[in-house]
């Protein structure tokens, strides 16, 4: 179920795995994509399961339709939940502590960010990285009133595996150039790790690194690896009661 399961000073942080759900062959089986899909049942099934290990109702576990963009949504103590619709937004912020932030991924680097007293969820892949979507969310946080921030990183498709044309790289290294990365077998590839970390350290973030290539694992979904079939994992975030 969490392939990465700590308690920071300020928040607990979990990113899930492929194992121990009710999803159900392709999608077997901590399957965390949208219920909108034919694995509706097992994705409902797993939300409750990760509502239940973080200790709050499955409407306070708070997810969004991710869009690949920069926009980050805060959860305000006055929000009903759960949300609906689900925001469109890559971020998520709040100071409330009896909610669980999620977001979504199978190749994209999921971030999750804790301080004092606020804590933040990113959707990072290469459109977000690029966009910023990580320095959004700390820039939220910091209008939230966070102090010290301690970023922790996600599985991903990593820099040695994640192809792409040699335009693409250079397009996306000209804006983020620790990016900038080349295959195993020696072709384009883009580091969006190695990216987001860059953005953090010019934002004087600490960072932790969590970090699995999830196209060379197979205990992690992987649209590149699996194709429309792949199930989605999640990074999760709970801010510590005071």
């Amino acid at each position: 179920m969490f392939g990465y399961d700590e308690v920071l000073s300020a928040a607990r942080v979990a990113f899930t795995d492929r194992y121990g759900g009710a999803s159900k062959p392709p999608y077997g089986e901590f399957n965390l994509g949208t219920a909108a899909g034919p694995d509706v049942d097992g994705v409902r099934a797993n939300f409750r399961q990760v509502a239940t290990e973080f200790g709050v109702p499955v409407e306070k576990v708070v997810v969004l339709h991710q869009v690949h963009g920069r926009d980050v949504h805060v959860v305000r103590a006055e929000d009903e939940l759960p949300l609906s619709p689900s925001p469109k937004a890559d971020g998520l912020v709040t100071t409330r502590t009896d909610v669980v932030l999620a977001v979504r991924a199978a190749d994209c680097l999921p971030v999750l960010l804790s301080a004092d007293g606020v804590i933040g969820a990113a959707h990072s892949g290469r459109k977000g990285m690029y966009v910023g979507i990580v320095p959004a969310t700390v820039d939220a946080m910091r209008e939230l009133g966070a102090g010290r921030i301690t970023a922790v990183l996600g599985p991903y498709a990593c820099g040695r595996c994640y192809e792409v044309p040699e335009e693409m790289r250079a397009e996306v290294a000209a804006q983020v150039p620790a990016s900038y990365s080349e295959t195993s077998w020696g072709t384009p590839a883009l580091d969006v790790a190695a990216g987001v970390r860059a953005q953090l350290a010019e934002l004087d973030v600490d960072v932790v690194d969590a970090t699995a290539c999830t196209i060379e694992s197979e205990s992690l979904y992987s649209y590149r690896r699996e194709g429309p079939e792949s199930g989605r994992m999640a990074g999760l975030i709970r801010l510590a009661s005071a």
